[in-house]
């Protein structure tokens, strides 16, 4: 079989193929790398099409919601915080800006760097982005009941931090 795993763990990590497989193998479709993956990618494609409808990006969701939730930082202190790359920390900062939904302004402690604080427009646009979001969220999780819900966050919440810990 061409670009078949050679073993149950090979391929497992790897990004999720644009056209799953009509029937995995019984060796590694109930593993939870491979669960957690093909459902990683649906999860993505749910928030993606919901922010690109409202005309956002992932990053800039991210970035916004940092802001709002921690006040001013640096781009690096942002990027730290988002776990988004530096380079491309920048050039989202540099969409929002053009758009008016940040400024930046010199740090009054270290000009050389710059403090990027939320605007009024990007704290609404924050709040349109939220609809969205949470429809993405119920869509990815149709078939749990509201308790399941909340229990498999949970424990993807528990699996995380345990392994951010390490």
């Amino acid at each position: 079989m061409k670009n078949a795993p050679q073993s149950p763990s090979e391929g497992l990590s790897e990004r999720p193929s644009e056209n799953p497989p009509e029937e995995a193998p019984a060796a590694w479709r109930g593993l939870p790398s491979w669960l957690l993956t093909q459902t990683a990618h649906h999860a993505h494609r749910l928030v993606t099409d919901a922010f690109s409808a409202a005309g956002a990006r992932g990053y800039h969701y991210r970035l916004l919601a940092t802001l709002a939730e921690f006040g001013p930082s640096s781009q690096a202190g942002l990027s730290r915080r988002t776990g988004i790359h530096v380079s491309d920390t920048v050039g989202a900062l540099n969409e929002l800006a053009d758009r008016e939904l940040i400024e930046r302004a010199p740090d009054p402690a270290d000009r050389r760097r710059n403090v990027i604080s939320l605007t009024g427009e990007g704290e609404r646009q924050l709040r349109r982005l939220e609809k969205p979001l949470a429809e993405a969220q119920d869509e990815l999780l149709a078939p749990l009941s509201p308790e399941e819900r909340r229990r498999f966050t949970d424990y993807l919440s528990r699996v995380l931090d345990h392994h951010n810990r390490r």
